[in-house]
């Protein structure tokens, strides 16, 4: 099967993809942004009170996961000031994806692992 072009971005920015969500979680504020907003859509002050941090290190944090994907933000209400973040799901989903198919590989190596020994024993 030969491999086309698209077929190498299209790796390459599902590789990027990942690596940025996992650069994303790899901070533990980051970390609890996600687990609050799994719970339900919050408000950026909300999330500061919350974690413990200074309303402009929160929206450090907010906006590397905005830039990553792995959260939206909109405005309600005529106070364009006011944000309410939520999860998106797709970048989540394509980590899980790629974990299983980790999970499957190791599962695959450390089955035939146990029958070369299998094979080996007296």
């Amino acid at each position: 099967m030969a491999v086309t072009p698209a077929a190498v971005l299209d790796a390459a920015f599902d590789a990027a993809r990942l690596d940025d969500t996992l650069a994303a979680l790899a901070d533990p504020h980051r970390r609890r942004v996600v687990d609050l907003l799994s719970e339900r859509p919050r408000r950026s002050g909300d999330l500061a009170r919350q974690i413990g941090l200074a309303p402009p290190a929160m929206s450090r944090h907010l906006k590397h996961l905005r830039d990553c994907g792995l959260v939206e933000e909109r405005h309600d209400g005529p106070d364009a000031r006011v944000r309410i973040y939520s999860l998106r799901p797709e970048p989540m989903a394509y980590l899980k994806q790629w974990l299983d198919q980790m999970e499957a590989l190791w599962s695959d190596q450390l089955t035939a692992f146990r029958d070369h020994l299998a094979a080996r024993a007296p």
